[in-house]
């Protein structure tokens, strides 16, 4: 490196700091592979699961970051295109062949590259980060279990938190009260969440907006399943505060 190149970055790395950037651990984590644990919250809109993201993000070494608008579902879907391709197209080793390369698709590859797209991008953890991730209404029914694996292969040691809510409170929020369909299709959506938790056992916590909203103490099992420390009046400030729209 140049002596102009070294002093560059030294004035950049200044200035950062002068403007008081913060810095993210994301290069760290992926350099040095420090570890790192994952949370998600699986539930769909209206559930008064933006409260549930403040109440996990208050925990120290926790950073659990909002919605994505289902983006990480086409990584999903990029993957899965690719793999079917390679399966039925075969190894594609030679030049000649119209599929040249498909078979080369490494998905240990794939799994590491897109848990480093998503850390790098969207979830970015800070220095004291230890567990991360996101919570997202928008879950596909039909693809549900395969998309939680899918999850589960990028992020190992993942696990899920299902938020529910009164149905019909629900319904009668926001968009929903437009749709006519409503009530069956929350129904629908919460019944293939509850069936994937059901399957995978320990890696799934369920948990109800209306139980703890009203009664912080509901969440001492949440926290018992986090292992994590329980405090009454950092869980009091969270909850005094407006969380969604």
């Amino acid at each position: 490196m140049t002596a102009v190149r070294r002093r560059s970055r030294k004035l950049v790395a200044r200035a950062a700091g002068r403007l008081g950037v913060r810095r993210d651990r994301t290069p760290q984590v992926l350099e040095e592979g420090s570890p790192l644990d994952y949370l998600f919250i699986v539930t769909y809109g209206r559930s008064g699961s933006t409260l549930l993201q403040g109440l996990l993000s208050s925990i120290p070494g926790y950073l659990i970051r909002g919605e994505n608008g289902g983006a990480v579902f086409h990584l999903y879907r990029f993957h899965t295109r690719v793999a079917v391709s390679r399966k039925e197209q075969g190894p594609g080793t030679e030049p000649t062949s119209a599929w040249y390369g498909i078979g080369g698709y490494s998905d240990a590859t794939a799994y590491q590259e897109i848990r480093r797209l998503i850390l790098t991008t969207l979830i970015r953890p800070e220095p004291d980060s230890r567990v991360v991730g996101f919570k997202e209404i928008r879950w596909r029914q039909g693809d549900l279990g395969d998309y939680v694996s899918f999850l589960r292969d990028v992020f190992p040691g993942a696990r899920f938190i299902v938020n529910t809510r009164e149905h019909e409170e629900v319904a009668r929020s926001k968009w929903w009260a437009k749709r006519p369909d409503a009530l069956p299709a929350i129904a629908k959506a919460e019944g293939e969440m509850l069936a994937l938790a059901e399957r995978l056992g320990s890696d799934f916590f369920h948990i109800h907006f209306n139980n703890y909203v009203g009664d912080p103490q509901q969440l001492r099992g949440l926290f018992d399943w986090l292992s994590a420390e329980f405090d009454e009046a950092r869980i009091a400030e969270v909850m005094s505060r407006k969380h969604g729209y």
